[in-house]
């Protein structure tokens, strides 16, 4: 038997499938998916951004050419419009995630529904992380 937070968590879930937003997000997500040259792009672009990245990280200096490599394959990316009708949806994704994960813990950390003016702070919170 679920209980009544599991079952509103359920609506909650159903109300944002239900939203006409997804609908267009998981288009283009499949259009994306669908497209073997889109996800080459893509897993190019991810693997050269690892490792400038990695690179960066053990301290090692990045060589001009690796750094205008990435970039031209990261701008060849972008103009690709299922790559870049993919990239959206993913920003679209987060954005929902992050306001709904705004909501639930300022109400944990309040202990009530918050109001609009619990958020003027710009903080979501004690170690949200997203620094606003």
């Amino acid at each position: 038997m679920p209980t009544k937070i599991e079952e509103k968590t359920r609506e909650l879930c159903q109300t944002i499938v239900d939203q006409p937003e997804m609908a267009s997000i998981r288009r283009r997500i499949d259009t994306f998916l669908a497209d073997a040259g889109a996800r080459g792009q893509y897993e190019t672009v991810m693997s050269k951004g690892n490792a400038l990245h990695e690179k960066q990280h053990n301290g090692q200096t990045l060589d001009g050419t690796e750094i205008a490599d990435f970039e031209k394959h990261r701008d060849e990316l972008l103009k690709n419009p299922a790559a870049r009708g993919f990239l959206d949806a993913q920003e679209e994704l987060h954005e929902l995630q992050h306001s709904i994960q705004k909501q639930v813990t300022k109400t944990f950390e309040l202990g009530r529904i918050p109001i609009e003016a619990d958020f003027e702070d710009g903080s979501c919170g004690h170690g949200c992380g997203c620094h606003h």
